[in-house]
């Protein structure tokens, strides 16, 4: 059988987040896959720094792949996408090339299930208002998972250094957010403060949330943060929240993790439990209404093989016919 060749709109048509997020639960309770990653980075002349990451992972017997994204903040200003990424997916049984994946999709897709699942065992479940801080690349996908995830969302809150982004993502997301307001709003700490579900998604260095602003119940959704420089969240969210994480082994480098760990503000067992832990029952999630929790994002090449198998399957099974 030929390798596939599977483009954004192919992903898009043959997806839903639901049933990512189901996907990758099912797979959580296989034992873990093998990792490795490698994260490059270098700043041109005027200190702008690009980032080089490559991410591989292999369940055997199943499968086995590779991501490499390039993420350069100074296209922006050559007119050309910050974002690249291309994936590789092979047979975990024999190493013959399965798929080539358009990587930038498959990254959207995956980051956004990652957190819709957390969110299903983390947020309450009648959370009735999200705040979208970012209005990115990621945001529509983000906002898509958690309203899949709670469906009872019926207000959606869009904040972004650059408001007319926000107001950009709110008229492009307008029509396919029917039975929930859309706001834009200027005003960080004051919508962080309504909302029962936030999800961050920027490329904050230092901290934009502050868990002063935190109600109690919020779930606190942290995407943005991928080397060890990065945070999105302050100190007090993680001492007010109880923290989990998609990840140990792959957030543990990561600044949202690292920096608090090595000033002391939290200790390794503060990390209550990673994702795998929450679809096989090892811990239960949330345990009350009150409780504010903080779920650390940090994608994992583990999880861009989960969601690559389930495109896979989707797209290389035969059409059906009709008897």
């Amino acid at each position: 059988m030929r390798a596939l060749t599977i483009t954004a709109r192919q992903i898009r048509a043959a997806l839903t987040p639901a049933l990512l997020m189901d996907s990758i639960a099912e797979m959580h309770r296989a034992p873990h896959a093998l990792l490795d990653e490698n994260l490059l980075g270098a700043a041109d002349a005027g200190g702008v720094e690009s980032h080089l990451l490559v991410r591989s992972a292999w369940q055997p017997p199943h499968a086995l792949g590779v991501k490499l994204a390039r993420v350069f903040p100074g296209n922006a200003r050559r007119g050309l996408p910050s974002i690249a990424a291309d994936y590789l997916l092979f047979s975990g049984a024999d190493g013959r090339l399965l798929a080539t994946v358009d990587g930038v999709a498959l990254t959207c897709w995956k980051t956004a299930a990652d957190s819709g699942l957390g969110a299903r065992f983390l947020a309450r479940e009648d959370v009735r208002t999200m705040l979208m801080a970012g209005a990115g690349a990621m945001a529509p996908h983000l906002v898509r998972a958690h309203r899949s995830a709670r469906p009872s969302i019926k207000k959606i809150l869009l904040w972004n250094r650059t408001p007319a982004r926000a107001a950009q993502l709110a008229e492009t997301m307008a029509a396919e957010t029917a039975g929930a307001k859309i706001e834009v709003r200027d005003d960080l700490a004051q919508a962080a403060g309504e909302a029962g579900l936030i999800s961050c998604a920027t490329m904050a260095a230092a901290p934009l949330i502050r868990g002063a602003w935190l109600a109690p119940g919020a779930h606190l959704d942290l995407v943005g943060a991928f080397t060890p420089h990065m945070r999105e969240a302050d100190d007090d969210c993680l001492r007010r929240g109880s923290l989990f994480v998609d990840s140990r082994k792959t957030t543990a480098d990561i600044g949202e993790i690292k920096i608090p760990l090595a000033a002391g503000v939290i200790q390794p067992a503060d990390i209550r439990a990673e994702l795998a832990d929450l679809c096989n029952g090892g811990h239960p999630g949330r345990r009350s209404r009150e409780e504010i929790t903080v779920y650390k994002n940090g994608g994992g090449g583990h999880l861009d093989l989960m969601t690559a198998r389930t495109i896979h399957r989707l797209l290389s099974a035969p059409p059906h016919k009709n008897c």
